[in-house]
């Protein structure tokens, strides 16, 4: 038996149980084809091919296939696996190879969402930073607009995309209702991509689970960028000041920053004036997009809206009745006064 014939039964004989995952499906001086898979979505289908001539002083040949990873990852993947094979050369390289791609897909769990990654590269800003980490699964962010900024770490599942990532912040300098709506928003469209609506359209497609890493990140980086230079839908001012050390937390304060179910943003005092102030036929649209506003602390149907609005008008009238009344008493008891002092001086100027 030549090289390539021992090599195809140790192969048989032995790759299923040194390479965990493994499949072989062919084993043939044609074509060895093994399949490598740890999860549904980490699956490589590996091709390996002798050299017409010269094995096994020149490298074994190979093709990598997936339905679920990135051609552009699978390519790189094989520049290296080749690379593996030079070093060896003069030796059987096949099980060489296979143990080097289950190796990679082990200690790469981030394989999976390499082209989301590459995405969420080309969204952020220049000062933005982003730090991959296989041994722990995760993405950590830093997103930054002028002197803002957001610290995230997205965890990816190990069945991902099947399940969802995991959101959370480390640190920031936004206020709380800010921090908390940037990562539960970007947790809920995350979710949205691997659970099917409870109540789907009409004629609507099976649900089918999407990857959600880039959608939660998208979220994350377009809000981070977005706020700190949008101006208040009243007042035409900066929402928030140019010193995040100055931003106001105390929600009843009237420079608090509010941000209504459209996603715009509102002072406070503006908000509540905005609110409080006709027309209200159809409820208070937003002058930013045109939508109705929602809030939690203005939950006021526009009947109620206008009814107040006409108590107040009609006790700011009553109010200035009383106060133009007492402006004439005073006015009447210093022309009775005067009168009073002029008669009192012509009577003095007879005696």
């Amino acid at each position: 038996m030549g090289i390539i014939e021992d090599e195809l039964s140790e192969l048989k004989r032995c790759c299923e149980n040194m390479i965990p995952g493994s499949k072989v499906v062919a084993a043939v001086p044609a074509m060895i084809r093994v399949e490598i898979e740890k999860t549904s979505f980490k699956k490589i289908v590996c091709l390996l091919m002798y050299p017409p001539s010269g094995y096994p002083n020149k490298p074994i040949l190979m093709e990598l296939k997936s339905k679920t990873l990135a051609s552009k990852l699978l390519d790189g993947l094989a520049n290296v696996c080749e690379q593996e094979a030079k070093k060896i050369l003069g030796k059987p390289q096949a099980l060489h190879v296979l143990k080097f791609i289950a190796k990679f897909i082990h200690e790469n769990p981030l394989c999976c969402c390499s082209d989301e990654i590459s995405l969420v590269k080309q969204i952020l800003g220049p000062d933005d930073t982003i730090k991959l980490s296989q041994k722990t699964s995760t993405v950590s962010l830093t997103v930054s607009k002028e002197n803002y900024f957001l610290k995230a770490k997205i965890r990816i599942p190990e069945n991902y995309p099947i399940e969802q990532v995991d959101v959370s912040t480390s640190d920031n300098n936004f206020p709380k209702i800010f921090r908390i709506w940037f990562v539960e928003n970007s947790k809920e469209i995350a979710r949205r991509c691997v659970e099917a609506p409870l109540k789907p359209k009409p004629n609507a497609p099976k649900f089918e689970p999407k990857p959600s890493l880039h959608p939660a990140v998208a979220f994350l980086v377009k809000s981070v960028q977005r706020y700190p230079v949008e101006n208040c839908q009243v007042c035409k001012n900066r929402l928030f000041p140019a010193d995040p050390n100055a931003v106001i937390h105390n929600e009843h304060q009237a420079a608090h920053v509010e941000r209504v179910y459209c996603g715009h943003g509102y002072h406070h005092d503006c908000l509540v004036l905005y609110m409080r102030t006709p027309p209200f036929t159809g409820g208070k649209k937003c002058p930013g997009c045109g939508q109705r506003i929602y809030h939690e602390k203005w939950k006021v149907t526009p009947e109620l809206a206008e009814a107040r609005w006409a108590t107040e008008q009609a006790k700011a009238r009553e109010l200035g009745d009383v106060v133009d009344f007492v402006r004439d008493l005073h006015l009447d008891g210093e022309n009775l006064e005067g009168c009073a002092a002029r008669g009192a001086a012509g009577q003095l100027q007879e005696h």
